[in-house]
């Protein structure tokens, strides 16, 4: 996708083919600012601190850490030490582990002296594969959108809610819920998104509105819970949001208050699709609910807030009582009877372990 008009990654390899580059999403959209990444430490600041997020990026961020590791100590002690430490930043995304794993199942094996470059080598071919993801799924993903324009007699705006950031900021490009907007957008159908503002780290507000005002798409910030009222009035045509992991049985995990959209999604027979490339597909886990990890992150997310004032500088603010105690749940589960269908690089599942196997055999 494009910043002010030049093609941009989140995450590339720097020009002495050493060094990562990343967009430090904590700054967006106030500043825009790259970091450089030359160490192990630098990549686990990166994805626990959330200067990258997004489960396909922090896959893609993972696997070029382990490459930064494996330049200071190739050994299996030093892959491990590096492994150990990766996996530990961030429990819910598999996408973290995914990644991780394909290092230790390609690298591992190679002999100390060759490991680098191919860890370097593979870390490119998980990024060029999540573009490529992501693209289909927003291909398959416009069908469902020309469907919808088709009914409504190609009148009209074509209304998306979607949740949190799952757009080309949280992969490597396209995103999985905003695939299919972009690409609707430049096939020439009017669509118009209305973006939660994703609190507490709003990053509706801070990232999805960022990237669609950098493409052009039109788009309306609204507060989290305004999205029932929405649907209530018609407002709303489609959902769609993304994962930082779905089980093997259709369950959905994303940001702390998706759940809330699907059970008002489904009240008011407004389609709730997901979209999310394979390697977000944890097969090791059948009940979302009780066998996923949620992650808690720091109750200052919940009681502080960042913004610019008006004379152009950025502050940090406190808006509950001194005294208040606040709880950071930063993800929830929605329930696979929730979810219309799941949208794949291989096509649209149905939200069930019946429906994933037919598109991904290898994994029945």
């Amino acid at each position: 996708m494009k910043v002010n008009g030049t093609p941009t990654r989140p995450i590339w390899l720097d020009d002495d083919g050493f060094g990562v580059n990343i967009i430090d999403q904590t700054k967006l959209p106030h500043a825009y600012e790259v970091v450089r990444m030359e160490t192990l430490a630098d990549a686990c600041h990166a994805i626990f601190d959330m200067l990258v997020r997004g489960a396909p990026l922090i896959g893609a961020t993972a696997a070029y850490g382990m490459a930064l590791a494996l330049h200071a100590d190739a050994t299996d002690a030093g892959f491990e030490q590096a492994y150990k430490e990766l996996y530990a930043t961030r429990p819910t995304a598999v996408n973290l582990r995914w990644a991780l794993d394909e290092m230790r199942k390609q690298i591992l094996p190679l002999p100390v002296a060759e490991r680098v470059k191919a860890a370097y080598a593979l870390s490119a071919q998980i990024c060029d594969d999540d573009v490529a993801q992501n693209s289909a799924i927003g291909d398959h993903g416009l069908k469902i959108i020309e469907e919808i324009w088709e009914k409504k007699g190609k009148t009209g705006v074509i209304n998306i809610l979607t949740h949190c950031n799952a757009g080309w900021l949280a992969t490597v490009d396209w995103g999985t819920a905003t695939a299919p907007i972009y690409k609707a957008f430049d096939a020439g159908i009017p669509v118009h998104v209305w973006v939660d503002e994703t609190r507490p780290r709003n990053q509706g507000a801070s990232l999805t509105a960022w990237e669609l005002g950098n493409h052009g798409v039109p788009h309306t910030l609204i507060v989290d819970n305004a999205g029932g009222h929405l649907m209530q009035h018609g407002e709303v045509d489609l959902c769609i949001v993304g994962t930082d992991r779905t089980t093997a049985s259709g369950d959905v995990c994303n940001k702390i208050g998706t759940y809330l959209k699907a059970l008002a999604a489904h009240d008011n027979g407004v389609p709730f699709y997901v979209g999310l490339p394979s390697p977000t597909i944890d097969w090791t886990v059948d009940d979302g609910v009780k066998e996923i990890p949620i992650e808690q992150r720091d109750a200052t997310e919940v009681t502080e807030m960042t913004g610019r004032l008006k004379d152009g500088s950025t502050a940090t603010v406190t808006i509950t009582p001194q005294s208040c105690k606040a709880a950071n749940y930063a993800f929830d589960v929605t329930p696979a009877k929730y979810v219309t269908g799941l949208i794949t690089e291989r096509g649209v599942a149905h939200p069930s372990k019946d429906g994933l196997v037919q598109l991904f055999p290898e994994f029945a």
